[in-house]
């Protein structure tokens, strides 16, 4: 029996290694998602959705997608849903002197 350590066992642990890394980067990072887009996106419950992301992945992934549709999700009467209505960008609707499209409300309706 063989007990010493070639440069095939060394390229293999070396190889290992690696994969081991890129899979814990890519858990942190697919971890962090829907926190960092809720965040972004100025959810009001961002710390809520972080949590769940990472419970999701601590799941083995079953929750995570909830999470991930959560994050987009904003609660109808808080003021992240309120400023989606606008269409379009502001900046580009000031630039030519043009008040920014919103969308109509229940109110208002569609108008032939």
């Amino acid at each position: 029996m063989d007990t010493s350590f070639g440069i095939l066992d060394a390229f293999a642990f070396a190889v290992f290694a690696v994969l081991i890394a890129v899979a814990v980067i890519i858990i942190v990072s697919l971890g962090q998602l829907p926190g960092r887009l809720a965040q972004q996106w100025g959810h009001p419950q961002a710390s809520a959705v972080n949590v769940a992301g990472w419970i999701g992945i601590a799941t083995g992934g079953l929750l995570w997608p909830l999470a991930l549709i959560w994050a987009f999700i904003a609660p109808s009467g808080s003021d992240a849903s309120k400023s989606n209505q606008l269409v379009g960008t502001d900046a580009e609707a000031l630039s030519k002197g043009q008040a920014p499209l919103r969308k109509p409300s229940v109110d208002e309706g569609m108008r032939p």
